[in-house]
């Protein structure tokens, strides 16, 4: 693969943080620049948000994070208000390129700090993994306020590229594109599978966000695809293990309260005005994720979900994603989550959310317990069972468990 050109990152000692609220069709266009300018220092650092947030949720964004300007279709004015009225917020350390905006599990918003050098480390590590030479080019089917559709972009910098924008992602779009690379979410690759797309159009199909399941993995494969699974967050600029093997000069350990750690030169800066977070989620040089995992036999990294996502039945603890890709290989299931829905005898009980495969024929409970019940232990095994036509999603691609729960409660 070619050498790919370098970025310079400007010396400056302070820099101001724009929030950039651009539709997606901007990406190539007005968002590309912006995020060029952010990674050279020619320009602020950039804070990317939907402008289609309800008003409330993005004045709520704005107020935590106190960017000093807002760019929008419209043009750039400033904004002048400051978090808790305490007056003007300070910017963004001279090395901070980008922010991007992420909820915890408790729904309030951290601003996810990353230096051009996080990102284009990143980037560079994963051109070479996949053997991506220079100008091959990008389709971008992922939104550009989430750190994926930004990796897409930051690629495409560094190849020499335009991105091609994708409002949705439908069959026949990857052999339009002429595209060589794609990265994806899962219920994205499960709808081009369903539909029988030819996934060879493209050379590499980078798929994250979320717990793909062995089943889907194995279906685009056998539908032609080169399906290249990630693993990552806003922290780490995005995927930082490919199939389950660290890219180039990260590193991967697991805690002894069993959480994934991660340390290497993608990693973020902090978390915006909030240094107590940013202490709570570093130990030395390891960031400390909240995700449960383990190394496999050949070395390779094993996710078995998140520590938030862990459902108390009983007293026995069932770790929700290690459920769900069980359920991914059972007769009739098209996709699942699992959730815990309160209970008062049991504390919670182990709920399956299922979109079958056939509609006029879903899967019964018994049947999703045995399978589960031959595969996990006995109290893993769903109590109760939710068919739904479709999965209700988060805009980055995720279930969204918030509505999962309020539906089985």
């Amino acid at each position: 693969m070619p050498d790919l050109p370098p970025v310079n990152l400007t010396s400056v000692t302070s820099r101001p943080l724009h929030a950039v609220l651009l539709p997606p069709a901007d990406a190539p266009g007005r968002m590309l620049e912006a995020l060029a300018a952010a990674l050279d220092g020619t320009g602020p650092a950039i804070l990317p948000l939907d402008p289609s947030l309800p008003p409330a949720r993005l004045a709520a964004l704005l107020d935590a994070f106190a960017p000093s300007a807002i760019e929008s279709p419209e043009g750039r004015e400033r904004y002048a208000a400051a978090p808790s009225g305490a007056g003007p917020a300070p910017g963004v350390g001279a090395g901070t390129a980008l922010v991007i905006a992420t909820s915890g599990s408790t729904g309030r918003p951290k601003g996810t700090e990353l230096s051009a050098a996080a990102l284009v480390a990143s980037a560079r590590a994963s051109l070479r993994r996949i053997g991506a030479g220079r100008g091959e080019r990008w389709l971008c089917c992922l939104p550009a306020f989430h750190i994926a559709g930004i990796q897409v972009l930051v690629r495409s910098l560094l190849s020499g590229t335009e991105p091609v924008v994708a409002g949705r992602l439908e069959p026949g779009t990857l052999a339009a594109s002429g595209c060589a690379h794609v990265a994806v979410v899962p219920t994205q690759l499960r709808r081009l599978v369903d539909a029988g797309d030819d996934l060879s159009a493209v050379s590499t199909i980078l798929l994250g966000g979320a717990a793909p399941g062995a089943g889907l993995v194995r279906a685009a494969r056998a539908a032609g695809g080169r399906v290249v699974t990630t693993y990552g967050m806003s922290e780490t600029s995005g995927g930082c293990v490919y199939d389950g093997v660290p890219l180039d000069g990260v590193s991967v350990d697991i805690g002894a309260d069993g959480r994934i750690r991660v340390a290497g030169p993608v990693l973020f800066s902090g978390y915006r005005l909030r240094p107590d977070l940013t202490a709570g989620a570093r130990d030395g040089r390891w960031f400390v994720t909240s995700d449960l995992g383990s190394i496999g036999p050949a070395g390779e990294l094993v996710v078995r979900g998140r520590a938030d996502d862990v459902i108390n039945t009983g007293g026995e603890k069932v770790v929700a994603a290690e459920v769900e890709a069980v359920l991914g290989t059972c007769a009739g299931v098209r996709e699942a989550a699992v959730v815990g829905r309160p209970d008062p005898e049991w504390g919670e009980v182990v709920t399956a959310v299922v979109v079958p495969s056939d509609p006029s024929a879903p899967p019964l409970l018994a049947d999703v317990r045995a399978h589960v019940r031959a595969r996990l232990p006995a109290c893993a095994a769903p109590a109760a069972l939710l068919i739904v036509p479709e999965m209700p999603m988060l805009p980055s691609g995720k279930p969204d468990r918030a509505a999962l729960r309020a539906r089985t409660a």
